[in-house]
């Protein structure tokens, strides 16, 4: 990826987005998680995949967020397995965000309530990520959603159009090692 292309998709989806590339595990499985430094290392670029693109449903917290990209790499929560499961894998360096954006809710029963009543937030949600991956420049991208319920809204919007698999979302109960064997065995890698 190119340094302006990359400053462009930070300017434009930085508050909510990310790349799954993270500073390496410390002493404890959450050290680093929140090192954004990574991001300012030139050689990242080269370990960047637009058409690897890991889905979330939506941000728990929005005033979490502070900084680009930090989306899916605070100390908090169970993302620290998501490193875990791609370190040294194809999908290492693929790009991060959530389906519906600017909408926090920690809870996915919730989420996915209100869009079962407003059809049409849902349709600008999935017309807001089909304009993210066009900025993004994907080609031919494979969409891995990360649990039920954002697999569920792609597959009801996207399914004829994207190669969409589902792993585990990253917040079930499973230790980093098991959640890393399983998605191995989805992903086949």
């Amino acid at each position: 990826m190119k340094k302006l292309h990359f400053e462009k998709i930070k300017r434009l989806y930085g508050n909510y987005a990310s790349w799954a590339i993270w500073a390496e595990e410390g002493d404890k499985p959450k050290s680093n998680m929140d090192n954004l430094s990574i991001f300012e290392d030139k050689n990242i670029l080269s370990q960047l995949n637009p058409n690897i693109i890991l889905v979330g449903l939506n941000i728990s917290k929005r005033d979490e967020l502070n900084k680009p990209f930090e989306n899916f790499h605070g100390p908090l929560g169970g993302a620290y397995k998501i490193r875990y499961a791609f370190k040294n894998s194809p999908y290492w360096g693929g790009y991060m965000t959530d389906v519906i954006k600017d909408f926090a809710e920690k809870a996915s029963n919730k989420m996915m309530s209100y869009l079962k009543e407003n059809k049409i937030f849902e349709k600008e949600n999935i017309n807001s990520f089909l304009k993210e991956l066009e900025d993004l420049e994907s080609n031919n991208p494979t969409i891995i959603a990360f649990g039920n319920d954002a697999y569920s809204v792609l597959i009801r919007n996207l399914k004829d159009s994207y190669n969409i698999k589902k792993v585990p979302h990253y917040s079930t109960y499973m230790s980093k090692e098991n959640y890393r064997n399983e998605v191995q065995s989805i992903l086949h890698f």
